[in-house]
């Protein structure tokens, strides 16, 4: 059955100040309203929430990324709580960036595991299951004691470098780690494969070693989860270019842009940096190279097939 001839009954869809645009975007598809809720600061910029419409035996989906400031994973935590005292059926968060992701491991002395430390939050909070796109690393599903269904935005990216029609195309992975999303892209957009072999000094710096793979003369595709500082893809971007790369364009799901991203990226050899709207990106970190590609369709799909107990994974097959 086609996702979109799914009924819709009994069903809400909430969503907190994180990324309003894309709740009301997902909505849309769905052809529902956002439910009324109240979303607002004491003076001593406590968060209050509360749900304006009755709830009552509801499936209720929360949309809302956990990127910074904190008050995003604050407000998330506290419109589950005031759901489930609402009395809602299920409650099925969607987290189009999962924050604290990268958190995912005790890879030195005395540091939180602060990815595994969100999951508790959620379940705790009261959530039946989560909708998640493009974990920062596939374990984090594990993190959590409740299903959780994990989608991929490269559907949306394989559309879109489709459409360029590229020519002897070659798919290059920002790093050993990258290597099988890469892979994935080479296929599906009928591109050989190269990797970038780099190392990091320190956190949010990188420096490439070598790439493995012929790019002399070739269009490249950089492909990762996430752009932070820009850092690994601006390096690898001109290190693909001093070895005769031809047009280098760069796709990302999650776009943070922090500190000195937009500067790197305009200053760098990339035609094209690609984004979704999984997070909201601010006009002041907008820069003339990028393009914002939507997932709303996609999360839309995947609720309406959560809340029609359908696959969510035939959606990528």
């Amino acid at each position: 059955m086609d996702g979109l001839s799914v009924p819709m009954h009994g069903f809400r869809v909430l969503t907190g100040t994180g990324n309003r645009g894309l709740a009301e975007e997902i909505a849309g598809q769905l052809g529902v309203d956002l439910c009324k809720a109240t979303i607002n600061r004491f003076a001593d910029g406590e968060v209050f929430v509360r749900i304006d419409e009755n709830v009552r035996g509801a499936d209720v989906f929360i949309v809302q990324p956990t990127n910074a400031p904190a008050e995003n994973i604050l407000e998330l935590l506290l419109l589950i709580d005031a759901v489930r005292r609402a009395s809602a059926a299920r409650i099925t968060c969607v987290l189009p960036y999962f924050g604290y992701g990268r958190q995912d491991r005790k890879d030195q002395p005395r540091v939180a595991i602060g990815a595994k430390l969100m999951a508790r939050m959620i379940e705790t909070a009261g959530a039946d299951r989560v909708l998640g796109l493009d974990f920062h690393a596939h374990q984090l599903q594990g993190f959590f004691d409740l299903p959780v269904d994990h989608l991929y935005a490269a559907p949306v990216f394989t559309a879109h470098y489709r459409k360029k029609q590229l020519q002897n195309l070659v798919v290059v992975a920002p790093d050993v780690g990258s290597a099988k999303m890469a892979r994935g892209f080479a296929k599906r957009l009928n591109g050989s494969l190269a990797i970038i072999d780099k190392r990091r000094p320190k956190a949010n710096v990188a420096e490439v070693v070598n790439v493995v793979g012929e790019v002399e003369g070739m269009d490249c595709l950089i492909p990762d989860d996430m752009i932070d500082t820009a850092g690994t893809v601006s390096e690898a971007a001109r290190a693909l270019k001093a070895l005769g790369a031809k047009d280098i364009y760069v796709c990302a799901t999650h776009a943070l842009l922090s500190g000195p991203a937009r500067e790197r990226l305009a200053a760098a050899p990339i035609i094209e940096v690609a984004v979704t709207n999984s997070i909201k990106i601010p006009e002041e970190r907008r820069f003339p190279q990028l393009c914002v590609l939507s997932v709303g369709e996609l999360l839309a799909k995947a609720i309406r097939f959560t809340h029609a107990d359908q696959s969510v994974s035939s959606l990528f097959e």
